[in-house]
């Protein structure tokens, strides 16, 4: 495998967006990365170009990579992250939420996605799905949340799991399974 990035302190990585709980993620997660580890980190307003809440796991790809895509302008790698709903055979629902990371260099896009999970309450899944509403709307109107703005702090993930993985740390998962791919390895 032929090595992808060497040490650099000047490397800039643009977050197509600007919620603090992505780009922290990001900037957290990079300083595991000895290669990475000192890249200036940035949030920059992108649009997804998926609905708001993406309902199959091809339409959150699709938002990650044209986050990752529009983010790459003036930098050394974009990162997109996006969160959708997936089908899912066999659950409760019908469907989990995924959170997808797509980097890309310029060239190629390199995706990593997180562990998935089921929301308890159908009634939320089914206002997404349904009435359109984003995720952070339907824990709102189902009652879950009187914060509006949950997915901009703890999320969904970080209230159904009394707090033991938010969602930060669940965004982690797809930054850390896409990054595997800007790792040197010795093949």
């Amino acid at each position: 495998m032929k090595e992808v990035i060497k040490n650099h302190s000047n490397l800039t990585i643009k977050v197509g967006s600007r919620n603090e709980v992505k780009v922290g993620a990001v900037a957290e997660i990079l300083r595991e990365y000895p290669h990475l580890a000192e890249a200036q980190v940035e949030g920059t307003e992108t649009n997804s170009g998926v609905s708001s809440q993406p309902k199959s796991l091809d339409e959150t790809i699709q938002g990650a990579m044209n986050r990752a895509r529009s983010a790459h302008e003036g930098s050394d790698y974009g990162i997109g992250i996006e969160s959708g709903l997936m089908a899912v055979p066999n659950t409760k629902s019908g469907f989990m939420d995924v959170c997808v990371c797509a980097i890309y260099d310029g060239k190629e896009f390199h995706l990593g996605l997180s562990s998935a999970w089921e929301f308890p309450n159908k009634e939320v899944t089914r206002l997404m799905m349904e009435e359109g509403l984003d995720m952070n709307q339907a824990v709102h109107r189902a009652g879950l949340t009187k914060n509006p703005k949950v997915g901009s702090q703890e999320g969904a993930i970080g209230i159904l799991t009394k707090g033991r993985m938010d969602r930060k740390e669940y965004t982690k998962q797809a930054l850390r399974t896409a990054l595997i791919h800007l790792e040197q390895f010795d093949f």
